[in-house]
């Protein structure tokens, strides 16, 4: 395995755990890379993974927004070659939906979910533009 050593820090994200006095837990999040860097976020969950959980999907959203806000790309723009072939490009594209089900089991919550266009309907889309070359891990 290779170790990769970066020649300078482009910015740090801190997380702490804290027990709370009810069982459940919160996670807290503060950022060197927000525009807020005193700003530190609140994030509460039935385990110390489910806050953990929400913590990072809600700081992953915001960054999702703000990597795709940043490249100002045209919805409906092509790039046409010289020869007047569309140039197809690379995207990394990211469906994000969740909702707080009231069912009789899991199985239920999950096949309720599934139903019908909601997820699509309510899910956040992000569409990154992204280089050839560059490896991205799917979940």
């Amino acid at each position: 395995m290779t170790e990769i050593k970066p020649d300078r820090t482009a910015g740090t994200i801190a997380i702490d755990v804290c027990a709370q006095s009810n069982g459940q837990y919160l996670c807290q999040i503060s950022s060197s890379l927000s525009d807020r860097p005193d700003d530190t976020m609140n994030f509460y969950g039935q385990t110390k993974e489910h806050a953990i959980a929400i913590a990072l999907e809600h700081l992953a959203s915001r960054y999702r927004q703000q990597a795709e806000e940043s490249q100002n790309i045209d919805w409906d723009a092509v790039e046409i070659s010289d020869s007047g072939e569309p140039i197809e490009k690379r995207y990394h594209v990211i469906l994000h939906y969740e909702r707080i089900a009231k069912d009789e089991s899991k199985f239920e919550a999950m096949h309720n979910t599934l139903l019908g266009n909601t997820v699509v309907e309510m899910g956040k889309l992000s569409i990154i533009e992204i280089s050839p070359d560059i490896p991205i891990q799917r979940l």
